[in-house]
């Protein structure tokens, strides 16, 4: 990769760049690798500035200083080899919230908004629910639920204390008070019974070519694989969901676009009613709905 354009600022013996000229320089370093190389040069100059897109337009003169044109070579270097945009800035956008992610946690995408937008649908906006959300992951769901409905309360659970801690983060960033954090694998932190149950699991085949490309490559294994066929998580949630749901209780789960047929099998299976699957933008199945009765 060559090296950031560092001209001589007037009043600064260090070597600088102007925002300018690092961002043309980022979006050239990029395009080898990324065919969104001038969003992400844009991300990458606003997240080391704090400057909006409109700023960066506006302060194109503006000088970065050597500590901040070394920090953007880095992580345009990092960038280059294939890792998130949400990793190198610690952040994403889900449900109109700007959420904390970090490598232990899965970066949410739009497709499960879905899954909030079918969850809220059948949420009454005046009840007092308890809601939980297994494998929360960054919080997005839980979060996104919790903002909508907040005479509901939300109990987000994951396995992995580190995930609970950005989501934990996120919900104070939010000033989210309706939700509570407990960790466990999938139900057994539940001590009562609950009205609805959601979830994002990971259903990803063991062998799926695509592991190899984009973000997933560096998300954690743990949060994307499920197994020979990728329903294994899927089959232990809805196997026991109705030890946990009350009787009149709702499921929700995002599964993969060629699953929605087996998750609904399973569903059926195991006695549940009003079974529906759901597409997504791209009419693909994403999310299966269920009955505990």
């Amino acid at each position: 990769m060559t090296a950031m354009p560092t001209p001589y600022s007037n009043t600064n013996a260090a070597p600088v760049a102007t925002i300018g000229i690092a961002l043309r320089w980022a979006i050239v370093a990029l395009r080898k690798t990324s065919t969104t190389a001038q969003l992400d040069a844009e991300t990458l100059v606003m997240h080391i500035t704090g400057f909006s897109r409109a700023e960066l337009v506006a302060r194109g003169p503006h000088e970065l200083s050597a500590a901040q044109a070394a920090d953007l070579a880095r992580l345009v270097e990092r960038r280059a080899t294939g890792e998130p945009i949400a990793y190198l800035t610690h952040t994403r956008e889900f449900w109109s919230l700007e959420l904390m992610v970090s490598p232990s946690t899965l970066i949410p995408r739009p497709e499960t908004e879905l899954l909030v937008e079918q969850a809220l649908a059948l949420i009454p906006t005046d009840v007092a629910w308890t809601i939980a959300d297994l494998g929360t992951g960054c919080g997005a769901i839980a979060l996104a639920l919790a903002k909508e409905r907040p005479r509901c309360h939300v109990v987000a659970i994951d396995n992995v204390p580190a995930t609970l801690d950005i989501v934990q983060k996120n919900a104070w960033r939010h000033k989210l008070k309706n939700i509570e954090f407990l960790q466990g694998s999938w139900f057994e932190p539940l001590a009562a019974r609950v009205n609805m149950v959601v979830s994002n699991p990971p259903y990803i085949r063991n062998d799926d070519p695509h592991l190899a490309w984009g973000d997933v490559r560096f998300e954690p294994d743990y949060a994307l694989l499920g197994g020979v066929d990728g329903l294994d998580a899927i089959r232990h949630i809805v196997a026991h969901a109705k030890d946990y749901l009350y009787p009149d209780g709702i499921l929700l789960l995002e599964h993969g676009y060629d699953q929605g047929m087996a998750v609904c099998s399973l569903m059926q299976h195991h006695g549940y009613s009003d079974i529906a699957c759901h597409q997504d933008i791209a009419c693909r199945d994403r999310v299966s709905v269920c009955q505990g009765r």
